[in-house]
């Protein structure tokens, strides 16, 4: 399994964000984007996902049974600064409508909601309405959704927000575990993550139009 990414270029207006960026992910592999607000890290990411069109480049995904040029946001789960939660859904409602949605891909499966919720240490609160939870306990339910569908990608913008230490050390073990199964992970961030041998690539923002994006 493979997740790569080939002379990418992503535009804001009339500014490019970044050019020429590449890097080659294995199973098991992380790769994780540091560097200043506005450098273009979640740009890279909503690029990686397929919610945003390069300027030029190409990501390009080969899964375990060798299937060429398959999406990468296909095969993944993206975690952005927002929850993606219902507010006035329950959590159990919140989480269900995602497994559903997502499904499994072939080659793993994701864990029931109470095994989910229970993963990330929030046992028992499956019948509160989502608007209920604290802004800790809400990113941790937002963990949650990565675990009930199996997905072989995650990719994460600044995961660890509005969480406290223990947390932090609770998702990089998820994260750790998912590398362990063969899981890539994308992640973005202004703290360390604790995750073992990641590779790390600092963006250092605006590279400006006369750089020859179109060359």
């Amino acid at each position: 399994m493979h997740l790569s990414a080939e002379n990418l270029a992503a535009r804001r207006g009339e500014d490019l964000i970044f050019l020429n960026v590449s890097f080659d992910l294995a199973g098991g592999d992380a790769l994780v984007l540091t560097g200043r607000n506005g450098s273009g890290k979640s740009t890279l990411l909503r690029v990686v996902a397929g919610l945003l069109r390069p300027e030029k480049g190409r990501v390009a995904f080969t899964g375990k049974d060798g299937e060429l040029d398959r999406p990468a946001g296909e095969a993944s789960h993206y975690l952005g600064h927002r929850n993606a939660m219902k507010s006035e859904l329950t959590v159990a409602e919140n989480l269900t409508f995602w497994k559903t949605f997502f499904g499994d891909m072939p080659g793993g499966s994701g864990l029931d909601i109470n095994e989910a919720v229970d993963a990330v240490g929030l046992a028992d609160i499956t019948h509160l309405p989502f608007g209920y939870l604290s802004a800790g306990q809400q990113r941790r339910i937002a963990f949650a959704k990565l675990l009930v569908a199996h997905r072989p990608i995650w990719i994460l913008d600044e995961p660890t927000a509005a969480l406290d230490s223990s947390a932090d050390r609770l998702f990089a073990e998820l994260i750790t575990a998912h590398q362990k199964k063969g899981g890539i992970v994308l992640a973005a961030t202004h703290q360390p993550l604790g995750l073992e041998n990641a590779q790390e690539m600092r963006m250092t923002g605006f590279v400006g139009a006369s750089e020859g994006v179109w060359g």
